[in-house]
């Protein structure tokens, strides 16, 4: 598989820029109204990384990750600072963050999902890199206990010992890394004293795993 499970290091990340994207498909009819639909079901982030490192050492460490990655060809977690819990940023994990689904009394398997907007409409985004140690499990309002599920954390399904009851409600809450790769096959640094520098920013683009 072309991903690689390491994070890119945080210190490496602050400054950087980014949000999400949306692809929406317009035509206006002869009478002035128009038709929208989109063929993608979850938007996909895009960052810019790397402007504000001056140390070179950071800027080598920068290079280090990039060439480990090979460019492109490597995907790697992120830490979106703006989002990157099952809550707000500046928010505590709950383990009612998040509605996975019902129990049905023989489904044992849920895959960690994160909800934007509170109507019908709201999109829902499928999360496959949750943080080691931060899942947190309730069933029907009850916490469970760490050692009655396991999470994978390079898929981000959840498996329950023993199935959920029928209606039972199954919630989560968790921290989680974005799946990326570099949108670049290129580094450029500029030397601009003996201990200092600027590096040009590179792209980075969420990637579906």
């Amino acid at each position: 598989m072309s991903f690689h499970e390491v994070r890119l290091p945080a210190r490496l990340a602050f400054g950087s820029t980014g949000g999400v994207e949306r692809r929406t498909e317009i035509v206006t009819l002869g009478s002035g109204f128009e038709r929208r639909s989109t063929p993608w079901a979850q938007g996909r982030r895009r960052y810019l990384i790397g402007a504000n490192l001056r140390s070179l050492d950071d800027m080598a460490a920068m290079t280090d990750f990039f060439e480990a990655r090979h460019g492109r060809l490597f995907g790697f977690r992120f830490r979106d600072f703006f989002d990157f819990k099952s809550c707000g940023p500046g928010g505590s994990v709950t383990p009612a963050d998040q509605a996975l689904g019902e129990g049905d009394a023989a489904r044992t398997t849920f895959a960690l999902l994160k909800r934007y907007g509170d109507d019908e409409t709201a999109p829902e985004r499928r999360i496959a890199k949750p943080v080691e140690g931060t899942v947190r499990l309730a069933v029907g309002g009850v916490e469970q206990p760490e050692d009655s599920f396991t999470v994978d954390h390079i898929t981000g399904l959840i498996t329950l010992d023993e199935p959920p009851d029928v209606g039972a409600v199954v919630t989560a809450g968790f921290e989680f890394d974005t799946p990326v790769r570099f949108d670049t096959d290129r580094i450029e640094v500029t030397l601009e004293s003996f201990n200092a520098g600027r590096m040009a920013a590179a792209p980075l683009i969420e990637v579906r795993v």
